[in-house]
């Protein structure tokens, strides 16, 4: 048993397209009933319950006339516009059965993370909350690009979870669990506990679904960024959803790190996208790694890319690998003016960080 998981009292279940449709790409009505009877009775035993859903391109499908995933994003959008509808009227209908209302939450990552729009987000999830009722959560694919075009509403799960401050998060989809090598191979195993994920070295190559476009390396990256917001996490199929939440040793379990890091963080080490790219001598990229120091201008040789002062961007060592990402303090016309100089020939006697260390996050 994984008490740790069967007693948690606040979760965040996510579905993937593939559990929720038939072979014949439509929605199948009968997998949205079984979840709404699961979820509805993890609410009545007193856990507060968000559901992060797939689905909505994949319930046009058959409406549409269409006889697979559409690959185009102006189709895509189309679809997701369609079928969102049908998708929260099958939740709407699915769980007014066991008398329990459902909300839609139509969300980008971006909307999770950035200070001006995140808060909004946990309020109207609180409220809901104490109203009783269930947030369905799903990526607004209407307006999506980036996001729309990988499929990425694991990640999104992930960012709820922290979000809410979750005890438990479980990915569902069509893949019963991470394996030792792919599933197909011969003695490939199940992998019940993953404690380290950074020390993690199997074959993620596994892709999606014919309706779904998720795979097993954006679950493992979501499951990265759930445990580092201190939420434990499953990873299973669909089937075994009743069976994860009694605690049932189903799929793979990642356990919380220790030390919740903060939300603004997580998002420049997983969601944010560089506006630009820092270049640094050995010297700096020592203490960034030994010392966990501040950079300065001294120690940067190359700025690529044109930001603004806050906006993220990539630290890259001498031998060209990343070394992690941060809040820069200045713009990139700014830093050219003190690029390399010391605190003497910058006309300075203090010079104020490029990045400082508690708006950094190194690669790991």
């Amino acid at each position: 048993m994984r008490p740790q998981i069967a007693e948690a009292r606040r979760v965040v279940v996510k579905v993937g397209s593939s559990s929720l449709t038939g072979a014949d790409g439509r929605l199948d009505t009968a997998r949205v009933d079984e979840l709404a009877r699961l979820l509805s009775g993890l609410q009545a035993r007193g856990s507060r319950v968000v559901l992060v859903t797939s689905g909505a391109i994949a319930a046009a499908i058959g409406p549409l006339g269409l006889r697979r995933r559409p690959r185009d994003l102006e189709t895509q959008q189309a679809a997701a516009a369609v079928g969102q509808g049908l998708l929260i009227r099958a939740y709407s209908d699915a769980f007014a059965e066991h008398g329990v209302q459902v909300a839609q939450l139509l969300l980008t990552v971006e909307d999770v993370l950035r200070p001006s729009t995140y808060r909004n987000a946990l309020n109207t999830i609180s409220r809901l909350f104490r109203l009783g009722v269930v947030p369905i959560v799903n990526e607004n694919d209407t307006v999506a690009t980036h996001e729309i075009r990988f499929g990425d509403n694991d990640r999104l799960a992930a960012l709820i979870a922290h979000l809410v401050r979750a005890d438990a998060l479980f990915l569902m989809s069509d893949v019963d669990g991470l394996y030792t090598a792919h599933p197909d191979t011969p003695g490939a195993e199940r992998i019940s506990r993953v404690d380290d994920i950074s020390k993690l070295a199997v074959d993620t190559s596994r892709v999606g679904s014919k309706v779904g476009t998720g795979g097993m390396r954006t679950k493992v990256i979501a499951a990265d960024i759930a445990t580092q917001a201190g939420v434990s996490v499953v990873l299973g199929h669909a089937d075994q959803l009743e069976a994860a939440l009694a605690g049932e040793d189903v799929g793979t379990l990642f356990p919380p790190r220790k030390k919740r890091r903060p939300r603004r963080l997580l998002w420049l080490a997983f969601a944010a996208e560089p506006r630009g790219w820092l270049h640094v001598d050995e010297g700096a990229a020592r203490a960034l790694i030994r010392r966990h120091a501040s950079l300065l201008a001294a120690g940067i040789r190359e700025v690529k890319g044109t930001f603004a002062e806050g906006e993220p961007v990539e630290i890259i060592g001498p031998d060209g690998a990343v070394i992690g990402r941060g809040f820069v303090g200045c713009s990139s016309a700014e830093l050219t003016t003190e690029l390399g100089h010391s605190s003497d020939e910058a006309g300075h006697g203090h010079q104020r960080p490029v990045i400082h260390r508690d708006h950094m996050m190194l690669a790991d």
